[in-house]
């Protein structure tokens, strides 16, 4: 980075690079839905561009997982089942643990600060009982629990989770705490941090895990 008020290059995004982010904020939100099938003609209008970007767009996704490809049949939104939800939550946990550890032996001070102002809009959301609005608040705390690990790698592996993670949210959105209780799951996390008591914060970051895979059983 230059110095302050020094002009930078702005950074150049291609047309490909534009239509996967449309496409995975799509997939993420639910305006393409589990189980949909990706219409090639339709998309390309819908987004204006041509079939061209767009089929590398799709073969991204592909890739990443979350589109599946039917011989014969074409491209669907991936479909998770109780088995995909349960992985995701436990792969995450791993993470997460291993966020939680690195935070208490670095900059706890730190971590506090910024978690502490991902739950104000936790809080925020909570009080106007805004479902989606929780369910952006709740993930980009974790994100930030990840983030203030320090570890650039278990960032990179928490953004593989980033669409799949919001697919459990959504799924989630009628079987949430009620707002008080979310925003108390995650006060206690930062307590944890700010007290300097790692075992309780393992534990917590467990039972904020587990709880989640059992709502979404009994959905």
């Amino acid at each position: 980075m230059g110095r302050l008020g020094e002009l930078e290059p702005v950074p150049r995004r291609s047309t490909v690079e534009i239509v996967s982010d449309e496409l995975r904020s799509a997939i993420m939100y639910g305006a393409l839905e589990p189980g949909a099938q990706l219409g090639e003609a339709e998309l390309a209008a819908r987004l204006g561009i041509s079939r061209g970007p767009l089929r590398e767009a799709m073969q991204r996704l592909v890739q990443e997982g979350l589109l599946l490809s039917e011989p014969h049949r074409g491209l669907f939104v991936i479909s998770m089942d109780e088995s995909d939800v349960e992985d995701v939550y436990l792969t995450r946990l791993a993470i997460e643990r291993s966020a939680c550890r690195l935070i208490m032996q670095r900059n706890r001070g730190e971590a506090v600060a910024r978690l502490t102002e991902a739950l104000e809009a936790l809080i925020d959301a909570a009080r106007e009982r805004d479902r989606v609005a929780m369910s952006d608040a709740d993930q980009a705390f974790h994100e930030v629990l990840v983030s203030s690990s320090g570890s650039p790698r278990l960032e990179r592996m928490a953004h593989t989770l980033l669409v799949e993670t919001r697919m459990c949210l959504n799924a989630l959105q009628d079987k949430y705490p009620e707002p008080a209780e979310l925003v108390e799951e995650h006060r206690r996390l930062v307590d944890a941090i700010g007290d300097g008591e790692e075992e309780r914060l393992l534990q917590l970051i467990e039972e904020h895990m587990t709880d989640s895979i059992q709502r979404l059983r009994t959905s």
